[in-house]
């Protein structure tokens, strides 16, 4: 798929229409959890010919998901959209211009098992931007190409031990890095709409 099929698709009225219903781990919470609204940006980096999807690793002090991969974004802020703090988070952790991503709009909500309610923003943003992580919060940025996330055979299903009970999770390849947890979730409900149209 093309940068401007891409788009195309993105665009289409029924594309958001098409996306699973909201997911989560919701059997893992305590009772009585406290839930913490938060949004990601899933940006898609429209190279020519062979978009991919802006990922970050987070940084190995942080106190929470140290190392993980995740989408820019964190928890929204009071008066904030999930937009608005998308971006803002974005801004951020990896210097990324607010103004370069054009949203096109929300996928569906997942609910972490840590109870996080999270608000996934999709966004088109044109290669040429310049990146730069903060530090303190992620190592590095990466991508991952839209052959991959197109790819019904790519994800597999693995099973851990959670906090004593045995859960399924997805995990997507990639050379360098394990994307697993509510981030593979994400993306999985994303390729599903991309390849249903």
């Amino acid at each position: 798929m093309t940068a401007e099929e891409l788009c195309a698709r993105l665009r289409h009225p029924h594309f958001l229409e098409s996306m699973p219903p909201p997911t989560g781990d919701d059997a893992l919470l305590p009772a009585g959890a406290v839930i913490k609204p938060a949004a990601v940006l899933v940006a898609m980096v429209l190279h020519p010919r062979e978009p991919g999807v802006l990922l970050t690793q987070r940084a190995s002090h942080m106190r929470s998901h140290a190392g993980q991969v995740s989408f820019p974004g964190g928890r929204i802020e009071p008066g904030e959209s999930p937009e608005e703090a998308a971006l803002r988070e974005a801004y951020e952790e990896v210097a990324l211009d607010p103004s370069l991503p054009r949203v096109m709009g929300r996928l569906p909500r997942h609910l972490t098992g840590t109870g996080y309610e999270i608000t996934p923003v999709i966004a088109a943003l044109r290669p040429g931007f310049t990146l730069i992580p903060s530090p303190d919060e992620v190592a590095s940025a990466f991508e991952l190409p839209l052959s991959i996330l197109l790819d019904p055979a790519a994800p597999r299903r693995e099973r851990a031990e959670w906090k004593g009970r045995m859960r399924e999770y997805w995990v997507w390849p990639h050379g360098e890095h394990h994307i697993w947890g509510a981030t593979a979730t994400i993306l999985v409900n994303l390729a599903t709409a991309l390849r249903a149209g």
